[in-house]
């Protein structure tokens, strides 16, 4: 595929955690992300892989917060991949994702928001940004934690508002649990949304896939893969160019 010079990607992914439970399959769903994204054109040094005890909060705001905003054009297309924990915040239920080093206690200070990591992602002098993230946050299980001795009876809020500029397909509603698919040794999710990207999104083989026909494949696919472990798992988009060409 054409190299997309102007492009960026920083790819997230934890399984095992400085001082939380393992997310199954996490860094395994970050590395082969960080390739799709270089199969899609983005240049192998515009790519920024934070696994394991690299993911921590500092490292994450450092390469949101500073390196993109320093990196991106005005003709540059933004990727931001997920792969790992989420937690609500107890007391108003608003979702963050969790780095490597952080406390479900204390998610206020030691986790990012998706209301931060989305107005973060915003104010990108980029022309597109899409937000992956393969997360829960109702605490019930799955990839999503609850600070010790505590119950999952918050009930998670959306983001207040996700900026048009930014397009988020995300794993699940926000009551339920994203799920792994262990044969595969992905997250449910990600497993889809690779083999979306790779072609099987483009049922008629017209050599091209919009958002919104990865979407409806990962959705197709995750709600049935979800059913078959006995639970409900609803992959979501929110965006205003639901027909953007991702290639």
């Amino acid at each position: 595929m054409r190299e997309r010079p102007h492009d960026y990607a920083v790819v997230v992914g934890v399984d095992r955690y400085e001082r939380l439970p393992s997310a199954e399959f996490a860094e395994d769903d970050a590395r082969d992300a960080a390739k799709m994204f270089v199969s899609l054109g983005v240049p192998e040094e515009n790519v920024v892989v934070l696994s394991g005890s690299r993911a921590s909060l500092s490292e994450v705001d450092k390469y949101v917060e500073e390196w993109l905003p320093r990196q991106v054009s005005p003709d540059s297309r933004v990727y931001f991949y997920y792969s790992g924990h989420g937690a609500p915040n107890l007391a108003d239920g608003t979702p963050y994702i969790m780095p490597w080093d952080a406390d479900a206690a204390f998610v206020k200070s030691t986790a990012i928001s998706l209301d931060r990591l989305y107005g973060a992602l915003s104010k990108l002098p980029a022309k597109e940004v899409i937000a992956m993230i393969d997360s829960c946050f109702s605490g019930a299980g799955g990839r999503s934690v609850l600070a010790p001795g505590t119950r999952p009876l918050v009930v998670v809020r959306a983001p207040k508002r996700v900026p048009s500029k930014v397009s988020v397909l995300a794993a699940s509603g926000n009551s339920e649990i994203a799920g792994s698919l262990p044969r595969a040794r992905h997250g449910l999710f990600s497993w889809y949304v690779l083999r979306g990207l790779s072609g099987e999104a483009d049922p008629q083989g017209t050599g091209h896939v919009t958002l919104e026909q990865l979407y409806r494949y990962v959705r197709k696919h995750v709600v049935l893969a979800a059913r078959a472990q006995d639970r409900e798992q609803t992959p979501t988009l929110t965006s205003s160019e639901p027909e953007m060409r991702l290639y």
